[in-house]
């Protein structure tokens, strides 16, 4: 069930700065997601700088919250950029739309920031062991909510590992993200797949249950052709954390964290923060120099701040994710607040 939050009654207990001129809705994920943390803080950011209250609605599915940014209906979403581009084919979540309708839709949507906030992992509890992660024949797999861009990412990841395919030599198991740690925790599944932070509140909150053990992707597979192609497809960027780094995240916690060089390595979920390409370029400028000159706090708010790889730097587009299969433009009003920041944007990125 979707939980509703007005971040803006928060003023009673935040410093006072300015009054907000504007109210806008966001629609976010779960507690405990990485995008849920970049937005309920960048909603605190935009509050304290008197540029906007956010009335956020946590526990969304971003299919349908890329959509509604779409259709003009929510202000702002993360979006992962799977989805754009699916929605400008009109296919897989978007199929409904067609291809003329859904390329219309799409082109109603502006980023406004960009983030790779969550990296793909394989785990299983220490007490029902997977002795080989390459040979999932016969098992039930958590892998996704029942639609979107984390359930595709956890299809190709199986893929990957096993050679399987949902169906056709496991059973894959699909469930709302708020039902995700029950469903894990119940012992219902043998093994899950999901894009997570680090450290991760979900697997921090699953790993109280029982020991648990994470993997990355081998070195062999994810070189082979088919993991580039996965690490590089869509909405995906390659990602390789330091053996090191990823294990201190995960300090203090039942956690083991496989790996087979020094490396954690797989591939993350690329978002961008999008809006209606109409909003108020005026307004669209305050919100990102308001983020921008946020970035301290989103970095130390949390143990998981320093490692969201936020976009405070020059945006390439290739680096983001976009400018290559997927397509999306930068709000006019973001690009001046980069560009006043000092900040360069590619050519592919403006309107």
């Amino acid at each position: 069930m979707l939980k509703s939050a007005i971040l803006g009654a928060a003023a009673a207990i935040m410093p006072f700065t300015a009054f907000a001129a504007e109210t806008l809705t966001l629609e976010t994920t779960s507690v405990g997601s990485s995008p849920h943390y970049i937005d309920t803080t960048f909603a605190s950011i935009l509050q304290n700088a008197g540029v906007a209250d956010l009335q956020v609605t946590e526990g969304a599915t971003l299919t349908n919250s890329v959509q509604a940014v779409a259709e003009g209906r929510l202000d702002i979403a993360p979006a992962p950029l799977i989805l754009p581009f699916l929605m400008s084919k009109g296919i897989g979540p978007y199929s409904g739309l067609g291809p003329e309708k859904g390329a219309e839709l799409a082109s109603n949507v502006r980023a406004i920031f960009f983030m790779a906030p969550s990296v793909q992992i394989f785990a299983y509890y220490n007490s029902n062991p997977i002795d080989d992660i390459t040979k999932l024949d016969g098992k039930r797999i958590w892998n996704g909510p029942p639609r979107g861009a984390a359930l595709t990412s956890g299809r190709a990841t199986v893929q990957l590992l096993a050679g399987l395919k949902e169906g056709e030599g496991y059973e894959g198991v699909q469930t709302p993200w708020p039902d995700a740690i029950p469903t894990i925790t119940s012992g219902k599944v043998d093994a899950w797949t999901s894009p997570d932070g680090l450290p991760s509140a979900r697997q921090i909150r699953i790993a109280a249950a029982g020991g648990i053990t994470i993997h990355d992707i081998p070195s062999e597979i994810y070189n082979s052709e088919l993991g580039q192609q996965i690490a590089n497809a869509p909405g995906h960027a390659p990602v390789s954390i330091p053996i090191d780094v990823y294990r201190k995240a995960y300090e203090g916690n039942d956690v083991t964290v496989v790996v087979d060089d020094d490396t954690f390595d797989s591939y993350a979920t690329a978002f961008a923060e999008i809006v209606p390409a109409s909003m108020d370029e005026e307004l669209v400028f305050n919100i990102v120099t308001a983020f921008l000159e946020g970035q301290e706090r989103m970095e130390t708010s949390a143990p998981i701040g320093p490692h969201l790889n936020m976009t405070f730097a020059d945006i390439d587009g290739k680096t983001q994710g976009v400018c290559g299969a997927v397509q999306i433009k930068m709000h006019p009003g973001a690009i001046r607040a980069f560009e006043a920041k000092g900040h360069t944007i590619a050519d592919c990125l403006r309107p």
